[in-house]
């Protein structure tokens, strides 16, 4: 089965480092004819980043625009090829084109050059696209409403139209050079840095970001990471990064239970320790399950007394995941400690008071311990 298609944003044909305005034929209104695509709810004005991290295996895009669901028109990537976005009047046929191209190993410049080679009104769009080694390149089409423009870079793309300025795209720029973290937390400073700059001159509406990398869906059959959108809302930029921090979490747990399901057990502990980590810091609602795939974790690499501990904390922040735990096969090695029976027997069984002792994983007389 092919990689899931996951959003994403691009730029225009120039080298690294440099950026290009509105030519100066490019008129301050441009009407498009009726049968062009995007004509009825008008062009995707956007300002959007594409970048590639050949580090991590890993492409992205963030976009944002006065403009209803951006998130399904202008991004588009696959893990080990690249990504790509195309927007003004957008012609959404150069997303999944354009990936095959990449898929077949063609540079960024040339990709761009062949989309634009078979297009009828090249002038009035605008395109960007990176590979998943750290190719870019991208168009501005003549007809393009200003401000439009963009910046290309080693390993990134940024462009918009209908801008506050050439600021917005120098502004994104400078922050995913200069903020330290994640590719999804450098994609999401770019936007908010544009954003502060003035971003789409016509006010707010929707943004989205995705992440591909491979294997990072949910249990390693796509490469779907990070994928989130918000489609309409008053403060679209400050819900995505509400978003973005669930979901951080959440693919740091897609890639840990996928190495615990696929016997990578030594890849996966620290995977666990990590996203219980994250998700502690962000005092996320999901901390009582995170916890709990730790304990299995920990149960399944000799780490028994610490997976007990774990699953007390687990089960006392959700008492629920007490009745899923008996019941669940890989709880398996903690099944023959008095402790975690204690931990998952049913509310109606216990006679006594609230047991608040530490855990002692001991076991039964005459098993092994361990």
């Amino acid at each position: 089965m092919p990689a899931l298609l996951v959003p994403i944003l691009l730029l225009a044909a120039v080298g690294p480092g440099q950026a290009t305005g509105p030519p100066a034929a490019c008129p301050s209104r441009v009407e498009a004819p009726s049968h062009l695509p995007g004509h009825g709810p008008g062009p995707v004005a956007t300002f959007s980043i594409v970048a590639a991290d050949p580090k991590t295996q890993q492409v992205g895009v963030a976009v944002a625009s006065r403009f209803f669901a951006v998130g399904s028109v202008v991004p588009w990537a696959r893990a080990g090829a690249g990504a790509l976005a195309t927007q003004a009047f957008a012609n959404t046929s150069f997303g999944p084109y354009g990936l095959v191209l990449m898929q077949q190993g063609l540079d960024a410049r040339t990709i761009v050059k062949n989309l634009l080679a078979g297009d009828d009104r090249p002038q009035r769009r605008q395109l960007g696209v990176v590979t998943a080694d750290g190719g870019a390149a991208a168009h501005t089409g003549s007809g393009c409403t200003p401000w439009a423009g963009h910046r290309t870079g080693p390993g990134y793309a940024i462009q918009g139209n209908i801008l506050a300025g050439e600021k917005v795209v120098e502004a994104m720029e400078q922050a995913y050079l200069d903020i330290p973290g994640s590719l999804a937390q450098r994609l999401y400073a770019a936007l908010t840095a544009g954003d502060a700059a003035g971003g789409d001159a016509r006010g707010r509406q929707s943004a989205a970001l995705v992440v591909a990398r491979p294997e990072g869906g949910y249990g390693g059959y796509t490469d779907r990471y990070i994928d989130i959108r918000v489609d309409d809302h008053e403060d679209p930029l400050v819900e995505l990064g509400r978003l973005l921090e669930i979901a951080e979490v959440n693919g740091l747990w897609n890639l840990a239970w996928t190495a615990y399901t696929q016997e990578r057990l030594a890849e996966a502990l620290p995977l666990m320790e990590r996203t219980a980590g994250a998700a502690r810091a962000a005092n996320s609602d999901v901390l009582p399950e995170v916890l709990y795939d730790l304990a299995i974790v920990q149960a399944h690499t000799a780490h028994e007394e610490e997976a007990l501990v774990t699953l007390k904390e687990a089960v006392a922040a959700n008492p629920g995941l007490a009745g899923g735990a008996r019941d669940d096969e890989d709880m398996a090695p903690l099944r023959r400690f008095p402790a975690f029976r204690l931990l998952v027997k049913p509310p109606e069984s216990d006679g006594g008071e609230e047991d608040d002792s530490p855990i002692c994983p001991v076991a039964e007389p005459g098993e092994a311990n361990g």
